[in-house]
């Protein structure tokens, strides 16, 4: 067994046979430190603890012992590549090359040179270098591995896994938190993967391990899965057929990510930001798509990110979501009051009452959305929501018939400016001065929680989320 990242050598902590354990490190101090700990009783040899640069230096340089395994292709099917990797990486080009601000120079490496522009960003992760070098030239051997899970997960990682094919056998997942020095809450797997079996995988069942309460725990039997985000079959080539470029805009969405810790990044919005643009992640909501628009911002907005699911992908779904026109319009509500559409960017085609409905002192600019709702047959919970959603709109328009800065078409992002104002650091304030308020906006947000609750399941049985 061979920690090539062993730091101090906490991770051999608890193995029992030191005659067969090797620990490298590349900086002497921590070399040091693990030579001192033999001193203080740890069961490691001194002569198989040694420097190394792993991701640099030549295997020539490697003790004899250690060497003459990796030689042998026999004893190196027994070898195992037992690793806590760093998880330092580059934000992007720039960074690798010393001219950004963020970890300049990260993921500068040998092993960064020979794999540069051939399995794309994911060589800025040093995590990714460990596994390339392992990969290439220990084959054969059987690597287990803490790490992120993104390298199972992320499209990031879509060209690392077309090169890293190799047979996943067993692991569990547990908070990154656990560790020392890790800051968050997202998964950390430790997988434990046979090299010499070069297979695709098309999903990985991880134990889950909650340190906090020392019990494996999850509502999927003890189990968690997680499924790589394969180009092509993802929510968002689905959204991707029902673009429209032609038709009258009522709003834009803001695309991102397509995983569940980027949900606030998607949202319905009168006015994109410039980058948006430029990035294309702004697409046309139009009366034609507004359907497929609301179903694909209601299933980001309703599953509520966790450790464990915050880096799961939002797939392709199946056709059954088609025939379910309550589900359809569920979303739809769902979307009225979790949006960022602002009167002052132009026409509120949002606002799914009537001038009269709300008591409201002259005629809305637009109809569209009052219009698009008659005759739809809504459920109770979507019912629900909108008649919670009118309470405060009636009482907004009761408040403004002298306010200098009250807007007739507001959105229900304006109205909730109106009440709730904004910080010192211009952030909108979570509670309003007007009690009556605060009332009706708890009741309403009582009402979108359940039918948030009610939208939920249909995410996984109509496929948008795997289980």
């Amino acid at each position: 067994m061979w920690d090539c990242a062993a730091g101090t050598g906490n991770l051999l902590v608890g193995l029992t046979n030191k005659y067969n354990i090797w620990a490298s490190s590349l900086d002497r101090q921590d070399v040091d430190v693990m030579k001192d700990r033999i001193k203080n009783g740890a069961n490691l040899l001194e002569k198989h603890i040694f420097q190394f640069d792993f991701l640099n230096d030549s295997f020539d340089k490697l003790p004899k012992e250690l060497k003459d395994v990796i030689d042998d292709p026999e004893k190196r099917r027994k070898l195992i590549v037992y690793i806590n990797p760093p998880y330092a990486e580059a934000g992007n080009k720039e960074t690798i090359i010393g001219t950004g601000i963020n970890k300049a120079k990260v993921s500068t490496s040998k092993i960064f040179d020979d794999f540069i522009g051939k399995i794309g960003n994911a060589i800025l992760e040093l995590s990714a270098q460990f596994m390339l070098r392992i990969y290439r030239d220990i084959p054969d051997a059987k690597l287990a591995l803490f790490n992120k899970v993104k390298y199972v997960s992320s499209s990031n990682f879509n060209k690392f896994r077309d090169y890293f094919r190799a047979e996943y056998k067993s692991g569990f997942v547990c908070k990154a938190n656990t560790f020392d020095n890790v800051k968050g809450e997202f998964p950390i797997g430790f997988f434990i993967w046979d090299l010499g079996n070069n297979l695709d995988f098309s999903s990985v069942v991880a134990d889950v391990f909650e340190m906090d309460k020392e019990q494996i725990y999850s509502q999927q039997e003890g189990t968690k899965t997680f499924y790589p985000a394969i180009k092509g079959q993802l929510s968002v080539d689905w959204l991707r057929k029902v673009f429209d470029k032609n038709g009258e805009r009522i709003a834009y969405l803001r695309l991102h990510r397509n995983d569940i810790q980027n949900k606030r990044a998607v949202f319905i919005t009168s006015k994109p930001s410039e980058s948006d643009f430029v990035k294309h992640e702004a697409v046309s909501v139009t009366k034609n798509n507004i359907i497929e628009m609301a179903v694909y911002c209601a299933i980001r907005q309703v599953i509520e990110a966790t450790w464990l699911n915050d880096r799961d992908n939002f797939q392709y779904p199946n056709e059954k979501w088609k025939k379910d026109s309550e589900f359809q319009l569920d979303c739809l509500i769902n979307v009225f009051f979790d949006n960022n559409i602002r009167s002052e960017h132009g026409i509120n085609h949002w606002i799914p009452y009537t001038a009269q409905e709300v008591d409201a002192k002259t005629n809305f600019q637009s109809n569209f959305m009052i219009n698009y709702l008659k005759d739809k047959v809504l459920s109770k919970e979507a019912k629900d929501v909108l008649e919670a959603g009118k309470e405060i709109w009636i009482y907004y328009h009761s408040k403004i018939s002298n306010h200098p800065t009250a807007i007739v078409d507001a959105s229900f992002y304006d109205i909730r400016e109106f009440f709730q104002g904004r910080s010192e650091k211009g952030t909108m304030k979570q509670k309003s001065d007007d009690d009556k308020y605060n009332v009706l906006i708890k009741e309403l947000r009582q009402k979108i929680s359940i039918l948030a609750e009610k939208i939920r399941p249909k995410v996984y049985e109509y496929g948008f989320l795997l289980e």
